[in-house]
């Protein structure tokens, strides 16, 4: 149980896609945009009609809705078009400029007083740094529901981030990489890359595949959970750096209570990361910006605060500090399942859950290993204290409270995903997410309400060359109330950075909190 308290204590454009339909053969002095579909007559949306032309060539269309209107209303005669045709006459724009770069399309306004337009060209920042900027979300091709936390990288490179609850990302390109691709990947789907030209300074809305495992790709060898957990335990060391890496991070905590969020702080953190025989203490962290918003008015009865929330996610790099779920020596407290095959990057990726023996009564936890098949490196974990004794647990996650407030733990759930920057590179931690839920009553009412406190960080840069440790001045320490840090607020805080985008109701507060000018600094 020792371990247990240990980490509970610390913790409108679009892309139109369409499989299996493969552009149909032309001459060899044919171009692609001089093949000939037929189409029958149609009318409908823009967005509808292209898709029809998608559906009978194969190519995918990528362009921002500043360009093209995906709602308007139009229509095309029946007959056979040259591609080129059929997309001019079906957006009414004669001049557009079509670009084909392997199986996409890329539509563009016409150049204007002489100018041309770049696929992708953007000005520089006022600092005279060019960068490229994608904005898009991420759904499920088949149910069209959000891909939540799927990553969006550039291969090879340590640029990317994590899309969000809704499915939306941003990423922030160098000039240096513009010739790089976008890779858009999660575990249980086909991976997806592009050209990262085509995308630049557009906002897509990108479709993924899920993807099946067919049995004649899996060999058929009865996996061991216990036997993968240790494999997975024995080659850590040739799977994650033993050398100190250097991290930028972008790290985000929030407070809501009801349905009102009180207190959401944002920050850009340079983080020393110890190698994986070290222990978590030794990592070390900078806060180079920050940014505070608050609701909490005079009349609040309830000020909940959050502590040790970047503590939280230096703990829980799993695969540095090994928690008791991953001990495949005692089998006295947890019971391991091998559950499935999943992929992830076309990797083969085993699922092994674990969950505790129903003979222990303590608040452990349940939760599922994704192990990558080849290297048996974690790619992800995701855990909780198992709901049926998590109101055990309260007092675990509570410092102080009011003596006239409940508090009962509903839930303490976490993500924490790793990834390598190419196929035979280490793994490094990407991406690390925790929910406290609690429900909260005063002495004397009869109806409770929620309490959530969340936290989440999303691995910017990784840096291996010259790695220095911070000097001792401008560290910040993981462990305290980390809203109540003073620091400058910087206005341009998103520019320059890769951080997970605010959902829809961290905008709204967002929005209003600045024109209210309660956003807070030092």
């Amino acid at each position: 149980m020792t371990r247990v308290k240990h980490i509970l204590r610390g913790m409108a454009a679009c892309i139109l896609a369409f499989t299996c339909i493969m552009p149909a053969r032309a001459g060899q002095d044919d171009t692609p945009l001089d093949r000939k579909i037929r189409l029958s007559g149609q009318k409908g949306t823009v967005y509808r009609l292209l898709k029809e032309v998608s559906a009978q060539s194969g190519f995918l269309f990528v362009y921002d809705s500043r360009t093209v209107d995906n709602d308007r209303r139009t229509s095309i005669s029946k007959g056979e078009y040259t591609l080129g045709d059929a997309i001019r006459i079906i957006t009414r724009k004669p001049a557009l400029l079509i670009d084909v770069q392997g199986n996409h399309i890329l539509l563009r306004p016409a150049a204007k007083d002489g100018q041309v337009a770049e696929a992708g060209g953007q000005p520089a920042d006022k600092d005279g740094k060019n960068r490229r900027v994608i904005h898009g979300s991420l759904h499920d091709l088949e149910t069209k529901d959000p891909i939540v936390y799927a990553t969006v990288s550039l291969p090879n490179t340590s640029v990317g981030t994590v899309s969000n609850l809704h499915g939306e990302f941003r990423l922030v390109i160098p000039d240096s990489l513009r010739d790089s691709v976008v890779r858009f990947s999660h575990i249980g789907y086909e991976s997806r890359e592009v050209d990262a030209m085509l995308l630049a300074g557009q906002t897509v809305d990108f479709p993924l595949e899920p993807k099946v495992v067919p049995l004649q790709e899996v060999e058929v060898v009865r996996v061991n959970p216990v036997r993968e957990i240790r494999e997975m335990l024995q080659r850590r060391e040739e799977n994650y750096p033993a050398a100190p890496v250097f991290l930028t991070a972008f790290y985000r905590e929030g407070i809501e209570h009801g349905r009102k969020l009180i207190d959401l702080s944002e920050a850009v953190l340079e983080i020393y990361k110890t190698g994986y025989h070290a222990d978590v203490a030794g990592d070390q962290v900078k806060l180079v910006r920050k940014r505070r918003v608050t609701h909490v008015q005079a009349g609040d009865t309830i000020l909940p605060k959050m502590k040790s929330g970047i503590g939280s996610c230096l703990i829980l790099d799993i695969m540095k500090e090994l928690p008791d779920f991953i001990n495949p020596d005692d089998e006295t407290q947890y019971h391991y399942t091998h559950e499935a095959v999943s992929v992830v990057d076309d990797r083969l990726v085993n699922v092994i859950s674990f969950r505790q023996k129903p003979q222990m009564e303590e608040p452990l936890f349940i939760g599922e290993l994704y192990i990558e098949n080849r290297r048996k490196a974690l790619e992800e974990i995701r855990f909780e204290v198992d709901p049926a004794h998590a109101d055990k647990a309260t007092n675990l996650f509570v410092d102080r409270k009011a003596h006239n407030l409940k508090l009962t733990l509903r839930q303490a759930a976490y993500i924490v995903s790793y990834k390598p920057l190419h196929p035979h590179s280490p793994y490094y931690i990407s991406h690390v997410r925790g929910d406290i839920l609690f429900r909260v009553r005063k002495k004397g009412r009869l109806f409770s309400v929620p309490l959530h406190f969340w936290f989440e960080m999303v691995t910017c840069r990784i840096d291996t060359v010259d790695v220095r440790t911070i000097p001792r001045s401008e560290r910040l320490s993981p462990n305290r109330i980390f809203a109540e840090t003073g620091h400058v607020y910087d206005k341009d805080f998103w520019e320059n950075f890769n951080i997970i985008l605010p959902e829809e109701k961290l905008k709204e507060t967002l929005i209003n909190s600045i024109s209210e000018v309660v956003v807070q600094g030092r």
